[in-house]
């Protein structure tokens, strides 16, 4: 079980209330299911637009469950951005 950093960034910040937070999971499917028990409102559907960043390196289309966390990583939840 990985401590991680959650952090939160424009809509996704608003809706979770705060701009990071802790959690304990090995993977990021485990991560995100643990945010959306904690904030099952309006993040929990923020979630379904955003993409990931797992210490600094996109996600992309990888399947959540395959994507490891490693102690001390940070989790970065980034709603889709308008604008240039």
């Amino acid at each position: 079980m990985a401590k991680v950093t959650v952090r939160y960034w424009a809509a996704a910040k608003a809706a979770a209330g705060v701009a990071e937070e802790p959690y304990e999971a090995p993977t990021l499917a485990e991560a995100l299911a643990a945010v959306r028990a904690r904030h099952p409102g309006e993040l929990a559907r923020v979630l379904r637009r955003c993409s990931f960043l797992i210490d600094g390196d996109p996600v992309g289309m990888r399947a959540h469950e395959t994507v490891r966390l490693t102690e001390g990583g940070t989790v970065e939840v980034l709603p889709p951005f308008a604008g240039g």
